[in-house]
């Protein structure tokens, strides 16, 4: 069977034939900057996506696909529009309906997704995962022992429904996702209350999990669009749905259904003057940019913006900004050597700017660079910028 018109609307042929394989995508790609192999850069993997059209899947597809971290740098870099986004989500969809993976790779795929859209199953492994350490452990658990926090992090459920502190500018949908609520829901906590300073009533639904992005970006098209319903239901009374995690916010933006409404929380800021005063925070910071909102998103100067905001704060920039810190979504996990080579090396640019912590927008990203501080022995605090602006406006020391 050959794969024409994507389920999204599109026609896949069209898309192939926009790449003129010029390479300015190139030197923003991390697999062909590691290895300088054609095939494993956007354009070489556009060629062997040609192959769908006439119902052919290669192992060979099946391998370079695979390597593709789906950072959408190569989407910035591009002069020709190249939807490069949209062709790979549906290469990998057609990828898990059409392949047999081997058992082993069949049972990782699957505790997987049995476990990181469900933030109460991640919270309770917590604890479990030093255990991984001893032995001869099951590599995958011993890399999300790396990554994961020491212990579960403790705060209160979060009320579906907190108003506005002062007048109200209006009501905005927040989803508190599922990473993000397992192993940071301090960030989740900082995002509503900046919320409320500024004037907005927050709507958060505690019974909805996983936006489905994750499964999306991963070729698990059904799970990912039976999540992707349940989200858009939860939000269906909200004219604005907010979030703070970079992944979700590029995997609901790419819903017809909801899209229209969704905004990164520093977008939303950023398009409002501020009403809550902004105390100092005497802090140099180096800005990450996660690759979901840069590039996918194209959410750069927003994030910038707000930090400036803040008296005091100090904002230096890493060189290699555009090429991926190895986290993207659960690449860490299937490419683990690809993604620590890149870990390492991101967090090397970040440590020579001589900056005293890091700023990043997504939770995926905070923790592949948290882990590689710490193997290099300079374990700077990794904030959400959220934080930070919480921090500002509450005064707050630390």
């Amino acid at each position: 069977m050959a794969i024409t018109d994507s389920p999204h609307g599109h026609d896949f042929g069209e898309l192939l034939q926009d790449c003129v394989h010029c390479g300015f995508c190139l030197p923003t790609c991390p697999t062909y900057v590691l290895g300088a192999e054609e095939m494993d850069s956007p354009r070489g993997r556009i060629v062997l996506m040609k192959e769908l059209q006439d119902g052919e899947l290669s192992p060979q597809l099946v391998t370079h696909i695979d390597r593709c971290l789906s950072c959408m740098a190569c989407t910035t870099a591009c002069p020709s529009g190249v939807r490069y986004d949209l062709l790979i989500n549906d290469t990998r969809a057609e990828i898990e309906r059409r392949t047999t993976r081997s058992l082993g790779e069949r049972l990782k795929r699957r505790a997987v997704f049995a476990m990181f859209p469900h933030h109460r199953r991640m919270r309770a492994l917590i604890p479990m995962l030093p255990l991984a350490k001893l032995g001869r452990p099951i590599p995958k658990l011993r890399e999300l022992s790396r990554l994961a926090p020491e212990r579960p992090p403790r705060l209160a459920p979060m009320p579906d429904d907190l108003p506005a502190r002062g007048e109200s500018r209006g009501r905005v949908g927040f989803l508190q996702g599922c990473v993000q609520r397992a192993y940071f829901p301090h960030v989740n906590r900082a995002t509503v209350e900046v919320l409320r300073a500024e004037g907005w009533d927050v709507h958060a639904p505690g019974d909805l999990a996983c936006c489905g992005s994750l499964e999306l970006h991963a070729g698990e098209a059904e799970r990912a669009a039976k999540r992707a319903a349940d989200t858009v239901e939860a939000f269906k009374d909200d004219d604005i749905v907010v979030t703070n995690a970079a992944g979700c916010g590029s995997g609901m933006k790419e819903n017809p259904a909801i899209a229209d409404k969704v905004r990164d929380i520093t977008e939303l800021l950023a398009e409002h003057e501020p009403r809550a005063t902004r105390h100092p925070v005497h802090l140099r910071v180096a800005y990450h940019d996660a690759c979901h909102l840069a590039h996918a998103q194209d959410v750069r100067e927003q994030p910038r913006k707000l930090l400036r905001q803040i008296p005091g704060l100090e904002i230096v920039e890493p060189e290699g900004w555009e090429i991926c810190c190895g986290s993207a979504g659960i690449y860490n996990l299937t490419q683990p050597d690809a993604a620590a080579e890149l870990g390492r090396a991101k967090a090397e640019r970040l440590l020579a700017t001589g900056a005293e912590a890091i700023a990043a927008a997504n939770p995926g990203c905070t923790l592949q660079i948290q882990a590689h501080l710490r193997e290099l022995g300079h374990p700077l605090p990794v904030y959400h910028p959220l934080e930070l602006i919480h921090r500002s406006i509450t005064g707050a020391s630390s």
